[in-house]
């Protein structure tokens, strides 16, 4: 039994030295927030998506841009032409540029503007994920952290009720019976001490993960500061929570592609002109306009713009069940974070009545008038009471943020969190003339990209 105690008493010292570091450690929400923010492979992940969404914008901008390309051939005539060469050669430099297409090259530019804006909404959700798995991280730290030493405090006070029972089971006030039910709470005690580090342990593990870095004293957290009701959160959220607004982005770009596919039905011209060499040197020059157009490709126009036109109701219902889930969302947090403040309020007045109790009990127990049992099961409500307390204090801060994450406010810009925030639009900016990879702005990119990688 010793040894076991003593097993349980460093571990519990460890995990509690693992979260307990000096000052210079000590770590508020805002700092752990901030961290993960920096830290996030998820963030450096969808922060890459939103470039290669940048450049789709690029490319469309490229096809109304001049196309350049040069050309060479050699060839063998086997006999000889009388008077002519066995080899010959000629190389050819080659320009087109689109004069007209419907609409269709401009449309789609629009089409992808509107998926680069759906991807930096869609980012920031992104952001509000890191940032509530941080927080949920550290409450859940500060949740177990307490349960521990709640562990630890009752496990000495069943000690010292063991203690007392055994003096009375030695002067003969109590029975043996007594002190084998002190006895057994005390192992159960233990137990759940046992229990409540294992719990510490995997708390400090998902801090790891979520946030980059082991955790140092981590402050207690009040409830934010909301200043909505349920239904002013639930208006503000269907208007202003990134999933709702990437799903508006997304009905724009469906629409614009089914005029795209119109656009295909429509005449298409284009300015040719090459200018070519032979082996001679003797130079030849060709200048035009192209104009074509379909007549029936076997019905795969019509087919194109009956599938844009599913495709833009498939948007559209989305945005309505994005809708239907963001106000499920913030009605669902407004209902957790009003049980929670119930249960705080509740376990408070269960704590006054439980140690009044709980002390009446164990002085009578002194006087004779109460059992061993009587005292330990005062003691166990006690226990409760304080456990549910710290229980609904922890969920009371955690619904009143995840009210916030459901009405799209918890990023690092809305929390004030002091750190530096990403551009969404920098890189945008670079990339959406589509500039050519040896100019000043390509070789700009090529800086950018280059410190992103590193």
């Amino acid at each position: 039994m010793s040894r076991f105690i003593h097993r349980i008493g460093g571990l519990a010292t460890g995990l509690l030295l693992a979260i307990t570091a000096p000052a210079a450690w000590a770590n508020s929400l805002a700092d752990t927030l901030a961290d993960a923010y920096e830290a996030s492979g998820l963030l450096e992940q969808n922060r890459a998506l939103l470039r290669a969404a940048d450049e789709d914008v690029a490319q469309a901008v490229s096809s109304l841009a001049p196309i350049l390309s040069w050309s060479a051939n050699a060839s063998v005539t086997d006999p000889r032409p009388v008077g002519g060469d066995f080899l010959t050669t000629n190389v050819a430099l080659n320009a087109e540029l689109l004069i007209y297409d419907g609409g269709g090259s401009q449309i789609a530019i629009e089409a992808q503007k509107e998926l680069v804006l759906a991807t930096r909404q869609e980012l920031v959700q992104i952001e509000q994920e890191v940032l509530l798995r941080a927080l949920e991280a550290h409450l859940n730290i500060r949740r177990a952290f307490e349960f521990v030493q709640l562990r630890q405090s009752n496990v000495r006070l069943i000690t010292q009720e063991l203690r007392a029972a055994r003096d009375r089971f030695d002067v003969g006030e109590v029975t043996r019976t007594d002190v084998s039910l002190a006895e057994a709470r005390l192992a159960s005690s233990r137990s759940f001490l046992a229990s409540a580090e294992g719990d510490l342990a995997q708390a400090i593990e998902e801090y790891r993960a979520a946030v980059g870095r082991a955790p140092g004293n981590l402050s207690p957290v009040p409830p934010a500061n909301i200043g909505y009701d349920a239904n002013a959160a639930r208006s503000f959220a269907v208007r202003n929570h990134p999933s709702i607004r990437a799903a508006m982005h997304n009905v724009s770009a469906a629409e614009l592609n089914i005029r795209r596919a119109e656009a295909a039905l429509r005449p298409r011209v284009t300015f040719q002109g090459s200018v070519g060499f032979n082996d001679d040197w003797d130079s030849s020059e060709s200048i035009g306009l192209n104009i074509s157009g379909p007549i029936s490709q076997g019905g795969r126009l019509a087919s194109t713009s009956r599938q844009a036109m599913a495709r833009r109701d498939a948007q559209r219902a989305g945005l309505h069940i994005v809708r239907q889930q963001i106000e499920q969302q913030v009605g669902n947090a407004y209902a957790l974070l009003t049980v929670a403040r119930a249960s705080r309020e509740a376990s408070e007045r269960q704590i006054r009545a439980a140690r009044v109790a709980f002390q009446g009990v164990r002085e009578e127990a002194t006087l004779g008038a109460r059992t061993t049992l009587d005292v330990l099961n005062a003691e166990q409500e006690l226990l409760d009471a304080q456990a549910n307390s710290i229980a609904a204090q922890i969920d009371e801060t955690l619904a009143s943020y995840r009210v916030l994450s459901s009405m799209g406010l918890l990023t690092a810009e809305d929390l004030n969190l002091g750190v530096q925030s990403y551009d969404p639009s920098a890189y945008y900016n670079l990339v959406k003339d589509a500039p050519l990879g040896q100019s000043d702005q390509g070789r700009a990119l090529d800086r950018v990209l280059r410190a992103i990688g590193d």
